[in-house]
């Protein structure tokens, strides 16, 4: 049956080996199935038509049906550009052409009427269209009635014709040619719970929609079975991981009782309880740990790990830790060291830069046992590094790490797998945490310590920026360190960035009397190390920066953090900037930099931040403006593999299909009821092939 699917999408009438290389190379179109599945990402209204006189702002996509008053050509060479003023019975506008002029110029007539479609923009009291779609006026398209899809394309496949229009007409000649082999992939009892249409109509209704209630019935239908197979599989990978994996039993709390009692610096928070409660349920279970820890900067993630580790050696086994830089192993080290010196156990940190003599001991002592804590970066997964019993892993800062280099650690013990403790500081909203963590059962730190003053935010615009610096000179004169971080560390042509060099060298006229550190990129990383450590001495008061420090030195003492040309920078970015200050017990201040100028999406950034400290409200404001690929670097494989789901907008299908997916696995594991054959065969035909399970192969 997969046959036809598979079909090379050159093969079909109309496409042809031109057009279909370029379909192959611009939007990895191979096959018939792949060009099913090219959705439209908008849908145009072709229903309504509007008069020259209810245009607004606020219109995106609209209809005109205007005469041709006169055409001209304006300006010379580069600035070229063609105008058709034309009219309808309500006022004038003007069409407006600065690329494709010849090919316009031989399509339009003075005299005649047209359908305008395009965004309407005002200029004065004029309106205007730049490039708007046109067609002549027939008695059909006057009066018609329907949804027009707008698929993606590429200026090279424009050239070749293939714009929105063009894609739509391949699929008119390919989605009648295959409905009636389009499968059913999903088993009747889900059709009929969740109330979904059918695959094969839902695949004829998102590319020609007959009306827009059975439009949103196929986009529900196509969103939720994406959803499901993607929760299907991670809830098999977690299934098979608990069910086959064994763990190391680890339950005693010996070290941790005298930990409690003679050592702790300081009263745990209730989130801490909480969260070293179910991991240590976990670790005694028998079965193999995978926890992610969520919690904001300064929540106390290291030490509810380092009560993991207690527990860990109290039971006989050995630890690591392994983070994604130098800087934050070197950091992690620094913090660990003091609580296992506290306790009497053997910690070390290996890293790229630590010398051979060292490394040999390091490796001698994990396999004679002695060495218990060991710290350290990617280097941590060479194949030398070998452990006499490792019985938990420790992952900082996650999507630095894809699930291949968690395996690597998981085979650092050949008779169990160690238990898995996983920390991230960038707070991930509950749908993006269901999809990238859907794997991993999942702990969220959610109260900051005792006496942690929240961080107060403040947006202040170039023209206030001697009063910035009277502040910074105030906080200064209280003992306070600052923190000033710019974009860019060259002049870039494009962007009229305030550049680092520039900024530092500001910054020192500014405040003559006090010296200053400078850590940017382009740095080696001893050079950045020792300006680094200038400044957590407290030699130098103000740290001039991009952002390196975003991860990294933990410098109680620093309580400002002023960020030039705020509105460059993504929200999760700004909160993780925000988060290198308020961690002493001063109230701490973050001032926010940008032009007046701002676009749309730049305020609310900026107004989110000013707003709250709230780490998960930030994280899901940022997953709607940004969509989820750019949050998670993209390179977990499945999340931005979505065709036609988004994890920004379509969190109640979500819950629904993964709440489907866990029903299905409790009630018949293996698949084998004769009403779950769509699902299996699905399954066993993607399983090989396919990340997304969902697709039409």
């Amino acid at each position: 049956m997969s046959g036809i699917f598979d079909t090379r999408i050159e093969y079909l009438k109309g496409v042809g080996p031109q057009k279909g290389e370029l379909l192959n190379k611009e939007l990895k179109i191979f096959t018939y199935g792949e060009m099913l599945q090219h959705y439209p990402f908008r849908y145009e209204d072709r229903t309504k038509f509007f008069k020259v006189r209810e245009l607004s702002d606020e219109l995106e996509t609209v209809q005109v049906i205007a005469r041709i008053k006169k055409i001209e050509l304006i300006g010379m060479g580069g600035k070229k550009r063609l105008v058709a003023h034309v009219f309808d019975d309500t006022g004038e506008m003007e069409m407006t052409w600065f690329k494709g002029i010849q090919w316009v110029q031989r399509k339009i007539l003075a005299g005649a009427a047209y359908i305008f479609l395009g965004k309407p923009a005002q200029y004065g009291r004029k309106w205007s269209m730049a490039h708007p779609e046109m067609e002549p006026v027939t008695a059909a398209n006057e009066t018609r009635n329907n949804f027009q899809p707008v698929y993606s394309t590429t200026e090279k496949l424009r050239a070749k014709f293939l714009d929105s229009r063009g894609i739509s007409k391949i699929l008119e000649q390919l989605v009648p040619q295959v409905y009636s082999q389009i499968p059913e992939t999903l088993s009747p009892e889900i059709l009929q719970q969740y109330q979904l249409i059918g695959k094969p109509e839902s695949i004829r209704q998102i590319h020609f929609p007959t009306d827009p209630n059975l439009l949103n019935r196929a986009r529900k239908r196509l969103k939720f079975e994406e959803f499901f197979y993607l929760q299907l599989r991670l809830l098999m990978l977690k299934v098979t991981r608990t069910e086959k994996s064994r763990g190391q039993v680890l339950g005693s709390t010996e070290l941790l009782t005298d930990f409690y009692k003679n050592h702790i610096p300081f009263e745990l928070t209730n989130a801490q309880k909480r969260v070293v409660r179910e991991a240590f349920t976990d670790m005694k279970s028998g079965k193999q740990m995978n926890r992610l820890i969520q919690g904001d900067v300064g929540s106390g993630k290291t030490m509810v790990a380092f009560i993991c580790i207690l527990i860990a050696i109290s039971s006989g086994a050995q630890t690591c830790l392994m983070a994604p830089t130098e800087i934050l192993a070197n950091q992690h080290y620094a913090g660990l060291k003091e609580y296992a010196d506290m306790m009497g156990l053997k910690i070390a940190l290996l890293t790229g830069s630590v010398k051979k003599s060292a490394r040999r001991i390091i490796h001698e002592e994990l396999l004679n046992g002695e060495l218990k804590i060991l710290i350290g970066t990617h280097a941590l997964l060479e194949d030398v590094v070998q452990f006499q019993n490792l019985g938990l892993a420790i992952v900082d800062e996650q999507h630095r790490f894809g699930v291949a280099q968690r395996a690597k650690l998981w085979a650092k013990n050949e008779e169990y797998i160690p238990h898995v403790l996983v920390m991230t500081a960038t707070p991930i909203p509950r749908t993006l945490a269901m999809t990238l963590y859907g794997d991993l059962d999942v702990s969220v730190i959610d109260e900051l310590p005792a006496g942690r003053k929240p961080i107060q935010t403040v947006h202040r615009y170039d023209k206030d920026r001697l009063k910035v610096f009277g502040f910074i000179r105030e906080e200064i004169k209280k003992g306070r360190q600052v923190y000033i971080v710019y974009p860019l560390i060259e002049e870039s042509e494009t962007l009229d960035l305030k550049n680092l060099m520039d900024g530092y060298e500001s910054i020192a006229r500014a405040f003559p009397q006090y010296p200053l550190s400078i850590v940017h990129g382009g740095m080696k990383s001893d050079a950045k190390d020792y300006e680094m450590q200038r400044f957590v001495k407290g030699e130098t008061k103000i740290m001039v920066a991009t952002t390196v420090i975003e991860v990294g030195v933990n410098v109680p003492n620093a309580s400002v953090m002023i960020i030039e040309n705020a509105e460059r920078f993504g929200l999760s970015q700004l909160h993780q900037l925000r988060g290198r200050v308020g961690r002493g017990a001063e109230q701490s201040y973050c001032v926010l930099m940008s032009k007046y100028e701002l676009s749309k999406d730049s305020r609310i950034r900026l107004d989110t931040m000013v707003r709250t400290n709230d780490g998960f409200e930030i994280a899901d404001v940022d997953l709607r403006l940004r969509g989820p690929g750019d949050l998670m670097g993209t390179q977990q494989s499945g999340i931005t593999d979505l065709l036609i789901a988004d994890l920004s907008k379509d969190a109640p299908i979500l819950t629904l299909a993964r709440d489907a997916a866990q029903q299905l696995l409790a009630n018949d594991p293996e698949l084998t009821l004769p009403d779950n054959s769509p699902i299996l065969r699905q399954i066993r035909q993607q399983k090989k092939t396919a990340v997304n399970w969902s697709r039409i192969s």
